[in-house]
């Protein structure tokens, strides 16, 4: 069935930004999607409500939402920092939803996504506005994991394969 979804107002566009992050603290994430979705459909450039969406969706891992549902919104975000940095964030979700699941080769995942975070995040730092430290407190929390964690490792084969190219 469809239905031709009603559009809100520019003026309630503030507002509806504090129920997305109101809802996202309620651990209600599809409802914080659907009203970035809203906000997005009059605004579709705007950069609070692509972040959230981002934050949103993966938020949602292992529960419908898939890591490319929310890296396809870092191409519309306006600053190189934003897109390092909330890249980032999504393997390091992703590494999360991988641990989560504890299948075999889960921890293996989780160490190739943590990683890829944490060369994102050092692409941020690089570039980050004086004074915003993010970029390091999300590499040292995915270099915490990693070190407290002695199965979040590549695959033993994987180790070797530097060993086996010279």
């Amino acid at each position: 069935m469809q239905f031709e979804l009603k559009r809100i107002s520019p003026e309630s566009i503030a507002e509806a930004l504090l129920k997305v992050e109101r809802y996202r603290l309620l651990n209600e994430p599809n409802l914080a999607e659907s009203i970035c979705l809203d906000i997005l459909s009059i605004a579709p450039d705007n950069e609070q409500a692509l972040i959230a969406l981002l934050l949103a969706r993966t938020d949602q891992f292992g529960a419908g939402s898939t890591p490319a549902n929310a890296r396809e919104l870092l191409g519309r975000m306006a600053s190189h920092y934003d897109r390092a940095y909330y890249g980032g964030i999504v393997w390091e979700r992703e590494a999360h939803a991988h641990l989560r699941q504890g299948r075999p080769s889960s921890a293996s995942a989780a160490y190739h996504a943590l990683r890829k975070a944490m060369g994102l995040y050092e692409e941020a730092e690089a570039i980050r506005p004086s004074g915003n430290d993010d970029a390091i407190l999300r590499w040292n929390t995915c270099a915490r994991i990693i070190m407290k964690n002695s199965a979040v490792r590549p695959l033993p084969f994987e180790e070797m394969a530097p060993i086996m190219n010279e």
